[in-house]
């Protein structure tokens, strides 16, 4: 029996570093639909919903055609929200997609989602990447991932891990030199899940775990209640905004993409006297 898949982007409007984020302009466009154009896309998703707390937002996504659900504004973390809206969507298995990430690549989602859909013993499925730059190795911001042998996630940490203890310095600048990142283990996390329907409310009905509160890591919730994490490894990356910074960056790597792109077009016009 095929199972249906269906991406939920949760977006609430208030943000304590970027309020209202969602509906921030990004070249004509507010954000969650630069997030939600690039989610249908994906050729494993039958529908797409954006779960939102704002009638702000629900305007907002009624408007450019989207599919939207009015939830909770009492709700305290995004995978919460996604549990209401999925009590009204129909689907076996559920892609809960970061609703401030307007450069998700369409295959990173088909590429979390396949595992589900090929075996029915795994549960919940996320991404992750390998770091290149070693920066990231010390921002707390990104959370890095231990992964064993078999792709299942072991631990998420904002901290170092694995840590290299014959390390002769724990700085970027010792990273960068001794070429270790090229034989690394180290890799970020991509903060897109994948869940079966029943494990998204087997999960959400349990109490948050002492490690997650610690880390303030969600999914250190399903690691320290015995479950399993399927990771799956992606050569895309993503950015998600939270600040105006990372906005600002944002907008740039669009614009550059946005370029990239007519100057391909422009050539297949040139060279082939039409477009394709």
């Amino acid at each position: 029996m095929k199972k249906k898949v269906v991406g939920v982007i949760p977006a609430r409007y208030g943000s304590t570093r970027l309020p209202g984020k969602a509906l921030i302009l990004i070249h004509g466009k507010p954000m969650i639909q630069h997030v939600y154009e690039q989610c249908i896309k994906a050729s494993r998703l039958e529908e797409v919903y954006v779960a939102t707390d704002d009638k702000r937002i629900f305007d907002c996504v009624k408007g450019f055609g989207g599919k939207v659900v009015m939830t909770s504004p009492h709700h305290l973390s995004g995978t919460d929200r996604i549990r209401e809206a999925a009590k009204h969507i129909k689907a076996d298995i559920i892609v809960n997609i970061q609703g401030d990430e307007p450069l998700i690549v369409p295959e990173m989602i088909d590429q979390a989602v396949m595992p589900l859909v090929k075996n029915s013993k795994i549960y919940m499925s996320t991404l992750v990447k390998k770091i290149d730059n070693p920066l990231d190795l010390f921002n707390p911001s990104i959370a890095k991932v231990i992964i064993d042998n078999m792709d299942y996630a072991v631990y998420f940490s904002r901290s170092l891990v694995p840590y290299p203890r014959d390390a002769e310095k724990m700085t970027p600048e010792y990273f960068k030199k001794s070429g270790i990142l090229k034989t690394s283990i180290f890799y970020k996390h991509i903060g897109l899940y994948v869940y079966t329907r029943r494990f998204l409310f087997k999960l959400t009905s349990l109490p948050p775990s002492l490690l997650e509160q610690t880390e303030k890591l969600e999914q250190l919730r399903v690691i320290s209640n015995g479950f399993k994490i399927k990771a799956i490894e992606t050569n895309f990356d993503t950015l998600g905004v939270d600040t105006p910074h990372e906005l600002k960056i944002v907008k740039q790597i669009m614009v550059r993409n946005l370029d990239l792109n007519d100057t391909i077009k422009s050539k297949k016009i040139n060279h082939r006297g039409r477009r394709d």
